[in-house]
């Protein structure tokens, strides 16, 4: 049989244990264990076992259920290959040596298992900004990010930078942004718009921006992205 369809290309790669089969496709060698969110495995060779990870602490479980940051992850376990994917975006490795990163819950998809995670909320994000919260990873390993459309790097050290909170992917640990809001308070009592609130970065560090912005839950009628069910609760 012949076709493009078998172009190098399109063949497994090997090598890294974290590698880009392509832009938007990740595979992961496994050896030790890997954090992965719940439904981004799309393909797996081996003897590999797949199991709800439990928060790991009473505080991150009440986090979890709290908050719409809630990215339910599976720890992925044993001897193959996993293909890891998230509908078709973009997906970048990040090589962390005891720094760490702040990421949105949906732009997450995997990372090494002994690397820390925890869900902070975001200073200054209130009711009115739907109350925002973020997932850090921190230590030595590598992490999978996923991005819808082609993201942009932010330098934010020479001036302030200010992301819509729906476009923004993550941002350097050591970064604590503000919420703020463009929006008068007489335009948001007539509606406002989609560009209320703004995450504001200054200072060393970087924000990593998608040509995307997430609708936010409380606008999907008799949905929710997040946990905050009881399934949650018992499930850890």
């Amino acid at each position: 049989m012949k076709s493009e369809l078998f172009a190098q290309s399109n063949l497994e790669v090997t090598g890294e244990r974290f590698a880009l089969q392509n832009a938007q496709l990740l595979r992961v060698a496994l050896g030790p264990d890997v954090l992965a969110v719940k439904g981004a495995m799309v393909a797996f060779q081996g003897q590999v076992a797949f199991n709800h990870e439990k928060s790991g602490s009473m505080g991150k479980l009440l986090k979890k259920v709290l908050t719409s940051e809630d990215m339910p992850l599976m720890r992925v376990s044993g001897q193959g290959e996993v293909f890891f994917a998230n509908d078709a975006g973009y997906v970048y490795l990040l090589d962390l040596d005891g720094d760490g990163i702040s990421v949105n819950g949906r732009n997450l998809l995997a990372f090494d298992a002994a690397m820390s995670w925890d869900i902070n909320r975001v200073k200054g994000a209130g009711m009115m900004a739907g109350g925002l919260f973020n997932t850090t990873i921190s230590g030595q390993g590598t992490a999978a990010l996923c991005t819808v459309g082609q993201p942009v790097v932010l330098d934010c050290a020479s001036q302030p930078t200010y992301v819509d909170v729906q476009a923004a992917v993550a941002w350097s640990a050591n970064l604590v942004p503000q919420v703020v809001s463009s929006m008068n308070m007489k335009s948001m009592l007539r509606g406002g718009s989609g560009e209320a609130f703004q995450y504001a970065f200054h200072g060393p560090g970087f924000v990593v921006v998608q040509p995307h912005e997430w609708v936010a839950p409380s606008t999907q009628a008799g949905k929710s992205s997040g946990g905050g069910g009881l399934g949650d609760l018992f499930g850890g």
